[in-house]
């Protein structure tokens, strides 16, 4: 088997890469049936010479492998036929602007894996860039906080070396004393988030007392979607009947908002789930929040105040909840809002270290060797021309028009 990583061709460029030079020498060590090649690029976090000095080759053309892997989409005019690519779509969900991707995949007999779908067998990712999502999303929240209290200023996560340098730049964030922060989610991307709120070391309170309770240090609390959501007819909430039956269920979280001067969100939301909070919600007066990371970044969805998303360049703008427009940042009747859609990004070296590892020690085995718990087969999306039985119900959105 020869593999390939190859360039990122996706505007605006993308500096992570699936495997770190290390990593690549590991494969190779681990598996000495298996060549591989790195495509040059003049973009990545990792140079080219980083990894020639690991012994691996670096070539312009890469048909001559089995498969190829990378990061973000590749464009169509440089997926070659007949290969096995690993990287993220965005086409499982239907996503009207790749649906051409998908079709030239069938036509040229590509077999697809991605990342996204790469699970274990009682579900669950094995893969994704969250922890660094929620890693510089909150510490974007942070900086973006400096800002408006005019009070520090940290450098952008972009402009930090590593995560070291990034976290020892938290040195510099002075709270108000009676502070009150919310994250939702517990997934990888709000524990990524907490990591930053550790660092700060931020005390953590439950849910209950974060409402009912008064602090003279700064406090945060983390909600599930049974904290912010209840049943319509007052029933107790559970999970199961949350995710089957959503249109029974309406958002709790004024309750929190309320209280909350910084909301973090890090949550997973689907089209038909509740809204967390309104336009209408973020116009009483007792709506306190004034910032805003939302680094879920579903536009006009759940969080009222993200109404588009920003850029690593410009990551803040403001929401003026009466008018529901957007307003400078620092506007006095603005909610600030911080809402990249590429966090990762901004940290790539570390976030690449941190995914590549998953990719050599738990999806690459499969590929290589023996697929024993199917990993590789349910991720499969197309292969031989055709969609898999696991995703032919995306054969409508294929036969669709654009």
């Amino acid at each position: 088997m020869k593999i390939g990583i190859v360039k990122e061709t996706k505007n605006p460029p993308d500096k992570r890469v699936p495997l770190s030079p290390k990593q690549c020498s590991t494969l190779l060590e681990r598996f000495p049936q298996v060549k591989l090649v790195v495509q040059t690029s003049d973009i990545r976090a990792f140079s080219d010479t980083e990894y020639q000095h690991e012994g691996i080759q670096i070539v312009e053309d890469v048909s001559d492998c089995d498969v190829l892997i990378g990061v973000k989409e590749v464009k169509k005019e440089f997926l070659l036929p007949n290969k096995t690519y690993f990287y993220f779509s965005h086409t499982i969900k239907e996503q009207p602007y790749n649906r051409d991707l998908l079709r030239i995949m069938l036509d040229k007999n590509i077999r697809m894996i991605d990342y996204e779908t790469l699970t274990y067998p009682e579900k669950g990712r094995i893969l994704g860039f969250g922890r660094y999502a929620g890693i510089v999303g909150a510490y974007n929240a942070f900086l973006a906080l400096g800002i408006k209290l005019n009070s520090y200023e940290l450098k952008p996560a972009n402009k930090c070396k590593d995560y070291k340098e990034l976290k020892d730049e938290l040195k510099k964030v002075n709270l108000p004393q009676d502070y009150k922060i919310i994250i939702t989610g517990d997934g990888r991307v709000g524990k990524g988030a907490e990591e930053i709120i550790h660092a700060l070391h931020i005390t953590k309170v439950a849910p209950d007392k974060f409402v009912s309770d008064t602090f003279d240090k700064p406090v945060y609390t983390q909600l599930s979607v049974k904290d912010y959501n209840k049943r319509k007819d007052g029933n107790p909430f559970t999970k199961k009947e949350f995710y089957s039956f959503p249109e029974l269920f309406e958002s709790n979280f004024k309750q929190f908002s309320s209280q909350g001067d910084m909301y973090i969100a890090c949550h997973y939301w689907d089209s038909e789930a509740p809204f967390i909070f309104s336009r209408e919600d973020a116009k009483s007066p007792e709506f306190r929040l004034s910032l805003v990371a939302d680094i879920s970044c579903d536009i006009d969805g759940p969080v009222a105040s993200t109404l588009r998303p920003s850029t690593i360049d410009e990551p803040l703008y403001g929401y003026n909840p009466d008018t529901e427009c957007e307003v400078d940042f620092m506007d006095n009747n603005a909610i600030g809002v911080m809402a990249v859609d590429n966090l990762p990004c901004e940290l790539p070296r570390d976030a690449s270290e941190d995914f590549g590892n998953e990719l050599l020690t738990k999806v690459l085995p499969s590929l290589i060797e023996e697929d024993t718990d199917t990993i590789i087969q349910r991720a499969t999306i197309c292969e031989n021309g055709k969609l898999t039985s696991y995703f032919d119900y995306l054969q409508d959105y294929v036969d669709g028009e654009n």
